[in-house]
Formats: structure tokens, C-alpha cells, sequence
């Protein structure tokens, strides 16, 4: 894509901006301007600072010194209201909707017509002709709390577009999006560009930075370290630039082929219309994928198989076992953990500090007599935080205003404690920049080395067979396939899930790795 063209006057530009975090330095004096029209990628670690900017520009945080212009205009009191006032719509990667409202109700929240106070409804007629625009294909009157993340995604970024914004911040807009959803949020910020619409893209997927962006900034540690065209960068030089210093983008060599009895087991499992006849199996030591478009089912196999979710019928076994008071609680106490998709929703405790939230499944381990032992406590999680390089190191830091990278290492950390023997991994690189998914992945590859089993499910394709020894495929809640993933590739998974050439059969649990 060419560059912009810069206008004399820029869209939004800051000077010097800071912003601290208790005892995070998140932004140090940063210095760097929007231009008018164009689309402006921000990327670097998880941590580097990008989505404070971005939430800075958008009014969700202040500074604590220096200056922010918008369209030529010194901003002297700015928060959200002001900034949507001003034209600046923040589009946050954690979603921000009212889960009893509708589609239409939540698009066009705060933007209700109203005549000598009386409400207008008219939100339908409205809301297709934004849908016209849009094409996601989301039913107005649909309560937000029914619908996936990928589908709140979208509800978000509609009501960007409702506001008829002149700079939208994105924030990881397509971390929860299909390949075909991304397509086509790429051609409205193709179409918002060509009115002049300012985008700035907070992103770690560094393909669609270089196909769909005019310049790049890179970050690292709250700091700018340079602006460029996108034409004259690469993936590895914005890597580079990145963390610092050459990076092997290349996944770990997955852990030797497991042997022995399987440790978990799902026969033939229903759960309502979410899992339909379902058989797998996990080894000791094991790392086998569930690969499946969005709403195919893949959350809910693990749901269930994890306790969160009743079984209907069929038999779960857990170290040949079966398992037939089946809840979370009782899988922890088994040695079974899971890593859930939304980490925010479903995983941490924003309200408590980073070690609490470490050590909340684990309180019986440091406690005598109903007294607990916070020295050892915080000795615990200080060393595990060492290990998965935790960011920052303070036990006791504030767990919201980490970044999405580092509240995953605190989510692996909570469970590495407990040492299970079996560990269920929804969308573990989520929202994760380059840098932070090449530790996890090999952290993944080093709890499976030492004899733990575990269940990846992720989006990224390339993931789950770099990673897997074995894949299941996953479609409308059944299996239809087993592949050995050193034998596969992503090309053939996803003309498999797409039904190219495919016969849809129910897959049996072998743990052979042979195609069913």
C-alpha cells in the first residue's frame, strides 16, 4: 500500500506523553503524529506500551504529562465522552458492551434520536443500513450476552462506525475474527480510508500491518523507536526492531511421541447441540489440537470435558477412571486445569493482585489452620513469575493494567503451580505479541516434555500443527477427522474444515494419529 499523503495539519499527534502505572512506566515521553486519511499500525511486544497510546488518543486514560493535539485543537480536559465528541472512537480489545441490550440498542448507545426528550426508536431501520456497510450479518434484536466474542467483536466495531468517527482507535480488531471476517473488516478500513477517516491499528499480526497500513511505528518499553513506511519494512525487521535483536520466528520442536495408556478420554460425548458424539484421546506427555472454524465447537468440547459444561451422554475417563461427578472443582482437585479463551471474563480477578490471582485454586497449600502462610505465598509466585518472565516482576502488582501477554503468563502461572497432569489451552496466544508467543510456546512444548498432557485449541492453524502431535478437526460440534500433524499441513486443515473434498465422518479414539 502507498504511503499517505501527510496533510500540514495532522489528525492527532502527542508530545512527550508519559503514563505511569503505580511502579510501571508504561508510556515514557513519546513523541509522534497521525496523519489525516491514513492507516497507522502500532506494534511491539505485549507491554511496549501500544494499546496505552492507543487508549490515551481514544480518552480511557490520561496523561500525566505532555500534550495531545487533536485536529489542530490543544486537549486540556479529554476522557471518552469528549473524545467521541471530537471524532476519536476507541475500539478497546477488551470489549465494552451491555450484555441485556441488543445489537441495534448497544451500536447505537448514547447516539438514541431524541425530539423535546422523547425517545425514538427507528434503531432497525438504522442499523441496516449500517449492516449494508458492514455485511456481518448480526440480527439487531439479539441480546449481546448470546452472542460469541467474535460476534460482540463486531458489535464494537459497528458502533465505531455509528459514531461517524474521523480517527478510530482499533485495538487486536481481529484477534477474535475469522480469516473472512478480517477480509472484510480490512475493506471497511479500506472504505473509511477513502473518506478521510484516520485509523490507528494496534496489532500483533504483522502480515496485516504490512498488507493494509501506509506507515508503522514500532514500540518497546513505553518508548517510540521508529516511523516508517510500511513499503520500506519487512516481518523481520519489525520483529528486530521489536524485541531488540534478531528473532527465530519458528515454532519449538514439539516434545518425542508419547506412549502409553491414555489419560483422558471423551466416548462418545453429547452436551445439548454444542457436542455431538465426540471421541478423543490425550496421552501423558501429549500435545493434541483442536482445529475448527469459530462456532464450530471447539470451546465447548473443552467445556465439557473440563466440568464447566454437563455431559448428556457418553463417558469421560480421566486416568482410566470415569468420571462421573464431573465440575471444575472436582477436575482441579483431579489434576486437570484449563487455560480459557477469555481471560478477562472467565480467568483472572482484575479486582486482586497478580500473586492472588496465582495462588486462588492453591489455597490449601499455604494455609495451616485456616491461617495463610504469605511469605511462602508470594515466594511461590515470585519464583514462577522469574520463570515465565512475568512483566512486571511485582507479585503484587495491579493484574488489570498488565498487558494481554503478561496476564497470560499469569494465567499459566496460576496453574503451573498446582502441577497438573493434564492441561486444556483455549486460544493460549491470544491478543499475544510475537515475542510473548514464542515463549509460550515453548512453554508449552517444555509442560508437555515433562509428562503433562494437554489440549491446545487455537485459531491460528499454523499453531496447532507446529505444536500438535496429533489434530482433531472439529465441525458443528462432532469430529470429522484425526491427522497426524507432522503429516498435514495448514492448506489441507483448512480445505478439511471448509468441507473441500471431505466426507464428514465421526472420528474414533485411536490416539494413533491416523487420518480417520
Amino acid at each position: 500500500m502507498a504511503a499517505a499523503q501527510q496533510s500540514v495539519e495532522p489528525a492527532v499527534s502527542v508530545r512527550d506523553l508519559s503514563k505511569r502505572f503505580g511502579s510501571t512506566q508504561a508510556l515514557s515521553a513519546v513523541t509522534l503524529s497521525f496523519a489525516r486519511g491514513e492507516v497507522h499500525g502500532l506494534v511491539g511486544e505485549n507491554g511496549a506500551g501500544k494499546s496505552t497510546l492507543g487508549k490515551m488518543i481514544g480518552g480511557l486514560y490520561h496523561p500525566d504529562t505532555g500534550e495531545l493535539d487533536v485536529f489542530g485543537n490543544r486537549v486540556r480536559r479529554w476522557d471518552i465522552k469528549r473524545a467521541q465528541d471530537a471524532g476519536v472512537v476507541l475500539i478497546a480489545q477488551e470489549l465494552c458492551l451491555v450484555p441485556a441490550l441488543t445489537v441495534a440498542q448497544n451500536v447505537f448507545l448514547g447516539r438514541e434520536r431524541r425530539t423535546f426528550g422523547v425517545l425514538h426508536s427507528g434503531l432497525e431501520r438504522r442499523y441496516q443500513e449500517l449492516e449494508r456497510v458492514c455485511r456481518f450479518g448480526l440480527p439487531p434484536d439479539v441480546p449481546v450476552d448470546r452472542l460469541s466474542i467474535a460476534d460482540q467483536q463486531k458489535v464494537e466495531i459497528m458502533r465505531a462506525l455509528a459514531r461517524d468517527a474521523r480517527v478510530i482507535v482499533m485495538d487486536e480488531p481481529t484477534s477474535s475474527l475469522t480469516a473472512d471476517e478480517t477480509t472484510r473488516l480490512h475493506d471497511i478500513i479500506g472504505w473509511l480510508k477513502s473518506r478521510g477517516t484516520t485509523i490507528i491499528y494496534v496489532t500483533h499480526f504483522l502480515e496485516d500491518v504490512l498488507a493494509h497500513c501506509d506507515r508503522v511505528t514500532v514500540m518497546r518499553d513505553g518508548r517510540v523507536i521508529r516511523t516508517a513506511d510500511t513499503a520500506r519494512e519487512t516481518k523481520a525487521s519489525l520483529v528486530e526492531a521489536m524485541l531488540g535483536e534478531p528473532a527465530d520466528m519458528l515454532l519449538p520442536e514439539r516434545p518425542p511421541e508419547p506412549g502409553g495408556a491414555p489419560l483422558v478420554e471423551m466416548r462418545d460425548v453429547y452436551s445439548g447441540e454444542a457436542v455431538r458424539g465426540v471421541s478423543l484421546t490425550v496421552r501423558p506427555g501429549e500435545i493434541v489440537g483442536l482445529a475448527g472454524l469459530v462456532g464450530s465447537g471447539r470451546t465447548e468440547i473443552a467445556r465439557v470435558l473440563f466440568g464447566c459444561e454437563p455431559a448428556d451422554s457418553g463417558r469421560i475417563a480421566f486416568r482410566g477412571e470415569e468420571v462421573r461427578a464431573a465440575s471444575a472443582r472436582a477436575s482441579i482437585a483431579r489434576g486437570m486445569a484449563m487455560i480459557p479463551e477469555d481471560r478477562r471474563a472467565q480467568g483472572l480477578v482484575l479486582t486482586r493482585p497478580a500473586f492472588e490471582n496465582v495462588t486462588l485454586p492453591h489455597l490449601g497449600g499455604f494455609s495451616r489452620m485456616g491461617v495463610l502462610a504469605r511469605r511462602a505465598e508470594r515466594a511461590a509466585v515470585e519464583e514462577l513469575f522469574e520463570r515465565l518472565g512475568v512483566r512486571p516482576r511485582q507479585v503484587d502488582g495491579d493484574i488489570s493494567v498488565y498487558s494481554g501477554g503478561n496476564q497470560q503468563k499469569v494465567l499459566f502461572a496460576k496453574w503451573l503451580l498446582g502441577r497438573p497432569e493434564f492441561l486444556i489451552l483455549d486460544e493460549p496466544t491470544r491478543g499475544v505479541d510475537v515475542g510473548a508467543k514464542a515463549r509460550i510456546y515453548q512453554l508449552i512444548v517444555d509442560i508437555a516434555t515433562s509428562g503433562t498432557g494437554v489440549l491446545l485449541i487455537s485459531s491460528e492453524l499454523e499453531e496447532v500443527v507446529g505444536l500438535s502431535h496429533r489434530v482433531y478437526l472439529v465441525r458443528h460440534g462432532s469430529l470429522i477427522g484425526e491427522v497426524a500433524a507432522a503429516e498435514t499441513s495448514v492448506e489441507v486443515l483448512l480445505q478439511r474444515l471448509f468441507g473441500v473434498g471431505d466426507t464428514p465422518t465421526t472420528s474414533t479414539p485411536s490416539g494413533n494419529g491416523e487420518d480417520q
